[in-house]
Order: structure tokens, then sequence, then C-alpha cells
């Protein structure tokens, strides 16, 4: 169970998303942000803010953007760092999900070859992800992202 205040706040600035407040969302991500010392700050709230805010854009560019950052994030974390915070996932399990995210990002700016290295890279660090909901979330992406590159 997550219990990190800053983890908490990002969740719940997903969840005003979610409830389609995208700019109430992106409002409090700018402000965690800024707290957290951007991309200087705590590689897992860098990764997991960085992530949650590319998803909120309503730019393609915006969006590559925060999810570059994601993925330059997760490189300085450890599973000890990710494991004391509560997030139910290895850092290779991190991996899946952001580059399907860029694969996504990079087929919407008609740049293919950088969407199938991503997607590539996905499906090769997919094993790092259980048969739970959330690993066949990613396959089912992952299947779609596909579907569109044909």
């Amino acid at each position: 169970m997550i219990t990190e205040p800053t983890l908490v706040r990002i969740g719940e600035a997903v969840q005003v998303g979610h409830q389609g407040d995208r700019a109430a969302a992106r409002r409090l991500f700018e402000e965690i942000w800024t707290e957290i010392g951007g991309e200087q700050g705590d590689p897992l709230h860098v990764c997991t803010l960085a992530h949650s805010m590319a998803d909120m854009q309503d730019d393609v560019h915006e969006e590559l953007t925060w999810d570059l950052r994601a993925l330059a994030a997760v490189d300085r974390l450890t599973d000890d760092r990710v494991a004391r915070a509560g997030v139910p996932l290895t850092v290779a399990g991190l991996h899946p999900s952001l580059h399907l995210n860029l694969s996504e990002c990079y087929r919407k700016l008609g740049d293919l070859d950088r969407a199938r290295d991503h997607l590539r890279q996905a499906r090769d660090t997919i094993g790092a992800l259980g048969d739970d909901d959330y690993g066949r979330l990613i396959r089912q992406g992952l299947q779609q992202v596909e579907e569109h590159l044909r």
C-alpha cells in the first residue's frame, strides 16, 4: 500500500484528471513538480509524476516530453526505493508501460521507426509484469499499438 505523501498526492491528481478535469490535474501536477524539485527530485516521484502528467496532456508533443522525463527518471531508480514506497512493482516492471506510452506518442507524431523501437522495448520487458489486472492492461495496450502500427 502506497503511503508516501507525495505519491498519494500524485494519485489524487490522477483521480482529478480521470474525473474529467484534466486542466486541474495538470495544475496539481505542476505544484507537486515544483515541490519535488523537478527533474532533480526523488527519481520515484519524478518518474511517477511525469508518467501521470503525460497522460493529462492535450498536445502530443507535451505528452512526449513528459514521457521522456519519466523514462529518464526510471533509470535512476532502485528496487529498494520502489519497495520502500509500497509500490507493488519492481523497476523492471515500470519499463513496459513507459515504452508503451512512448511508442504511442511517436506513432501519433508519425515517427513510426521510433514507435516500433519503443514497442519492441515494451515487449522485451513485459515479462516483468504478472498476470494480473495491470499486466493484462499493459499487454492489451501493446496489442492495440501494434495493430495501429500495421
